[in-house]
């Protein structure tokens, strides 16, 4: 089924709950979900027997700070009958809340732990939303594109210089080693 006849299907069944389908290329297709509809779209097209969307393949996060949103974006694959579309929920900057899929699809569980520590979305009813690749005490979600990275953590820089400045800045230091250790 191409994604267009799965968008028809859905918004037969939901209507304004669902918007915005896109073609995009082949494998991009995507249209857009209401955030309070999520888990009812997303249970229909893993459920119904003519998507069966078995597979959760990710989750993904667009930081759009000029709209004030970030968008949650799942991308999933049918293996029994080999379509696949994108969907996309759009939520409010300030507060970033949605429902979590971990109970459909045990892969949103890490999927949605990534998208909580790294863009601050929070997915309401995930069995165990911490962060998974930050420290527990690291401020803020640095794929925001507002973050502004500290300078230290815990006394540690948070940056090191290119490995590059630091060969200049040994050559300029041993000029003669420089010399002696080049091409011949």
């Amino acid at each position: 089924m191409d994604a267009q006849a799965v968008f028809d299907l859905v918004a037969a069944r939901f209507g304004d709950a669902v918007s915005a389908f896109s073609a995009g290329a082949p494998k991009d297709a995507t249209f857009v979900i209401a955030p309070d509809r999520l888990v009812d779209v997303m249970t229909y097209l893993r459920d119904d027997p003519a998507l069966r969307f078995d597979f959760l393949q990710n989750v993904t996060a667009v930081d759009w700070p000029k709209e004030q949103r970030l968008q949650s974006v799942y991308h999933l694959f049918s293996y029994t009958h080999r379509h696949e579309i994108g969907v996309k929920v759009n939520l409010p900057r300030a507060q970033p809340r949605v429902a979590s899929l971990a109970s459909l699809w045990k892969s949103a569980n890490w999927l949605e732990r990534e998208q909580y520590d790294l863009l601050g979305i929070v997915y309401e009813g995930h069995p165990d939303l911490r962060r998974l690749m930050m420290p527990d005490d690291w401020l803020g979600h640095p794929m925001r594109k507002d973050y502004k990275e500290a300078t230290e953590y815990r006394g540690m820089p948070t940056t090191r210089p290119s490995p590059m400045n630091l060969i200049l800045a040994y050559d300029k230091a041993h000029p003669t080693a420089a010399k002696k250790d080049g091409p011949a």
